[in-house]
């Protein structure tokens, strides 16, 4: 549930670790709540390549009006400079009819432009990101989007439209996404399961989307990769979201970037988490357990699992080797419609990315190669003797619910609970 807006001014903290939850900041005993001062936040905010002469440390302590005089300098007629008014009109006021989601960052609402509202704007459908500057992820977060996704333009990268700052509000206006997230489309018991090749064309977008930020002439690391943050369009084209946490990769001799540690519990490579040590080797880790998540319709994270089974990871790792042990832990909703050679290369593919050595893990143009080869491969499992031909349905509802493996052990599938966003500082 998200917190209710207070009304008292920002403070610096001073605790060593500070970790969040459910919407909610918390110090690394857990105990007391604590809220970054907006100094604090734009000492960690991107830097921007040679070819950009904007500063975000000098966006971060400007005005509004300085702010929007600066961002028109740098980007002109690429992005376009809403009135909160404007915004108002075209999402009725934010009403929540309009509602496409909410999280730690704000609110997101429908909106649609039309020929009147700006010169040069084709009339479309925009979602219209409203921005809770008191939350963790506020002012600087708002100023990475534009910043990134100002300068950063592919089409597996969600297209900016423009932005708003006006006093205290800070929004963002993207291009709309039809068909939501990765993650409703996976996770949501009421949402029709997706069909094994539109799986792989998704991890295929997302995976070209990645491979365009880490071989940047600046390497871009995006620091949050996850379903909710893959976005797709009426195509099922998949293109990535929410830049408020990208960070420039290192640069010369440098061979990573130190920084607080900002992410998803479930996603985030071990070690970053425990050393604050960035790379683009981290994003290669998060890419690794989201595929799982397409292999087997399970969370990263899921609390309401059996203790064993809670993290992914730990509990599919051990099936990732044999094609026939694989089998026990596919999506069962997928009813044996999948590749078995390909699931077999996907799930090798995701256990060189999970690697706790990071070296060990493959670059992203050598994943997209290897997706781009299991696409071609048609040999479906329930055909081919490696899927019952009519899964039945267990007491919760949920297909292929119980299946023993190796006499003693049994495998569950059932419903999951969304994962949990932790943010540490180091």
């Amino acid at each position: 549930m998200r917190p209710q807006p207070s009304s008292k001014p920002w403070r610096p903290f001073t605790a060593k670790y500070c970790c969040s939850a459910e919407d909610q900041t918390f110090f690394g005993n857990f105990s007391r709540p604590c809220r970054p001062s907006r100094s604090d936040l734009s000492r960690d905010g991107p830097q921007l390549p040679s070819f950009r002469r904007l500063s975000f440390s000098d966006l971060s302590r400007s005005s509004s009006t300085r702010i929007m005089d600066d961002l028109a300098q740098s980007f002109g007629s690429e992005l376009h400079d809403f009135q909160l008014s404007e915004l108002r009109g075209i999402t009725h006021d934010f009403s929540s009819n309009f509602l496409l989601g909410e999280g730690g960052f704000g609110t997101v609402h429908k909106g649609y432009i039309d020929e009147n509202l700006r010169q040069g704007l084709k009339p479309q459908a925009v979602a219209v990101k409203l921005l809770d500057i008191e939350g963790l992820q506020g002012h600087r977060e708002w100023l990475a989007e534009v910043i990134f996704l100002g300068q950063l333009r592919h089409p597996h990268l969600v297209k900016l439209i423009g932005y708003c700052c006006e006093d205290e509000e800070r929004l963002l206006v993207y291009e709309f996404m039809s068909r939501g997230s990765l993650e409703n489309h996976l996770f949501k018991r009421l949402s029709t399961s997706l069909p094994w090749g539109t799986r792989i064309k998704i991890a295929i977008g997302a995976a070209k989307g990645l491979a365009f930020l880490h071989d940047a002439e600046k390497p871009v690391i995006y620091r949050d990769f996850k379903t909710s943050n893959v976005l797709l369009d009426s195509d099922f084209t998949a293109k990535l979201s929410d830049f408020g946490l990208a960070k420039m990769g290192p640069e010369g001799s440098e061979t990573h970037v130190t920084t607080r540690v900002m992410g998803t519990y479930g996603y985030a490579a071990p070690e970053y988490v425990s050393t604050g040590q960035l790379t683009t080797k981290c994003d290669i880790y998060s890419f690794g357990v989201v595929l799982l998540e397409l292999l087997t319709g399970r969370r990263a994270m899921d609390k309401s699992r059996p203790k064993s089974e809670q993290n992914l990871i730990d509990w599919a790792k051990p099936y990732l080797t044999s094609t026939r042990r694989l089998r026990y832990i596919m999506d069962p909703r997928l009813a044996g419609q999948y590749s078995v050679k390909g699931a077999k290369e996907i799930a090798l593919l995701a256990l060189q990315c999970i690697s706790l050595s990071p070296k060990d893990r493959p670059r992203m143009p050598a994943i997209v190669e290897t997706l781009e080869a299991v696409q071609l491969l048609k040999d479906m499992a329930v055909t081919h003797g490696h899927w019952p031909a009519s899964p039945k349905s267990s007491r919760n509802g949920v297909f292929g619910a119980k299946a023993r493996i190796d006499g003693n052990k049994v495998a569950y599938i059932r419903k999951s609970s969304s994962a949990t966003t932790v943010t540490q500082k180091s």
